[in-house]
C-alpha cells in the first residue's frame, strides 16, 4: 500500500496547527468506535458531504479513504491514509491525495469510567492559494473544528 505523499512525519513548523477538544459523556470505547470510523464522519463534520472507503481490509493502520468537502466556498477532494493507530486512543491520518497536504490527528482520553476528552488536531503546510490564506483558514477550522465536536457530543450524549 503507497505511503501518504503529503508528510509522513510531522511537520517541522505547519503553517497550519489547529487543536481543539471537548468532554462526551459516554465510555471511551463507545467515543472511539464512532468518532475512528470515517463513514460516520458526514453525520458530525458539517464540510464533509461524503466519505467513501478505497479498500476493503478493517480499519486501521493504512487504509484509505476519499473524503469530498466543502471549505472556504469550494469543493474539495482528498484521499487520507491513517498513518498511525492505536484503538480506543489515537488515529493519525495524512493526506495521500489532496489540495492541501494536511494531517488530522484524534486522541482520546479517559477521565472517568463514562467520560471521554476527545482532542483534534488538523495541522499542515497548505500550498499555492492555501499558503495565502492560511490565517483565515486557520480561524475557520478552529471554529468548524468546535461545531463539529459539538456535533459529536450531541449525537452520542443522544444515543
Amino acid at each position: 500500500m503507497p505511503s501518504p505523499v503529503a508528510f509522513p512525519q510531522e511537520p517541522e513548523d505547519p503553517m497550519v496547527d489547529v487543536s481543539t477538544s471537548i468532554v462526551i459523556d459516554r465510555p471511551r470505547s463507545m467515543v472511539t468506535g464512532y468518532a475512528m470510523n470515517p463513514l460516520n464522519a458526514p453525520n458530525w463534520y458539517q464540510n464533509i458531504h461524503s466519505v467513501r472507503r478505497l479498500d476493503q481490509d478493517g480499519f486501521g493502520l493504512g487504509s484509505r479513504t476519499a473524503f469530498e468537502v466543502r471549505f472556504l466556498g469550494r469543493n474539495l477532494s482528498y484521499t487520507y491514509e491513517v498513518i498511525r493507530f492505536s484503538e480506543n486512543e489515537e488515529q493519525v491520518m495524512a493526506t495521500a491525495q489532496g489540495p492541501i497536504p494536511m494531517r488530522t490527528t484524534y486522541r482520546f482520553e479517559a477521565i472517568a469510567p463514562t467520560a471521554t476528552r476527545v482532542h483534534l488536531r488538523n495541522d499542515g503546510e497548505p500550498t499555492g492559494f492555501g499558503k495565502l490564506v492560511a490565517p483565515l483558514m486557520e480561524t475557520m477550522m478552529r471554529r468548524a473544528n468546535m461545531a463539529d465536536l459539538r456535533a459529536l457530543k450531541g449525537i452520542l450524549e443522544n444515543a
